[in-house]
């Protein structure tokens, strides 16, 4: 199973505004930077419920019909959604990817700052693509937080892009 982080961030490594806002990202995902082209490769998706609540307020929902998780212990509204394919899930992140894995999925996207980190902590993230904006917000929820150990990254790739916008791909390494 392999599990993928591409996420978005201010140059100051924000996700997002202290209130979850996300004004600071270009708008529609600006220029194309490879979100279609890694999302093609992607079996599910599985994001918190602050995610999937922040996502419910675009125009659009914007997985298509991908399988989407949401990870909450507490009931979730999914009568909004429409046409995706959204269920929940609760428990470690090692048991959601084992959840996944015995359903036949095998590349996990997994997004939103808290569920990130949750993931890095358990080990299970091997690919990190971060796509930052050339701005800096000052304050906001990092995207990156605590950590029993240090995480040493291979560089991959970087691409630079005329808007600004700089993707870094790296692998987690063993």
């Amino acid at each position: 199973m392999t599990v993928s982080v591409f996420i978005g961030t201010s140059l100051d490594g924000f996700i997002a505004r202290p209130n979850g806002d996300l004004d600071f990202l270009p708008e529609g995902g600006g220029e194309p930077h490879g979100y279609n082209e890694f999302i093609a490769t992607i079996d599910a998706l599985v994001i918190g419920r602050k995610t999937f609540e922040t996502v419910l307020a675009f125009p659009v929902w914007p997985y298509g019909d991908k399988r989407v998780v949401v990870l909450s212990s507490r009931p979730v509204d999914f009568s909004p959604v429409r046409g995706g394919v959204v269920e929940q899930m609760a428990g470690s992140p090692a048991e959601i990817v084992a959840k996944l894995a015995a359903s036949g999925a095998h590349h996990l996207y997994v997004d939103g700052g808290i569920t990130i980190q949750n993931f890095l902590r358990a080990g299970l993230v091997q690919r990190l693509i971060i796509t930052r904006v050339p701005v800096l917000i000052g304050d906001g929820i990092p995207l990156f937080g605590a950590l029993p150990r240090d995480l040493r990254l291979h560089h991959v790739a970087t691409q630079h892009y005329p808007s600004g916008l700089v993707k870094s791909e790296y692998e987690i390494a063993a």
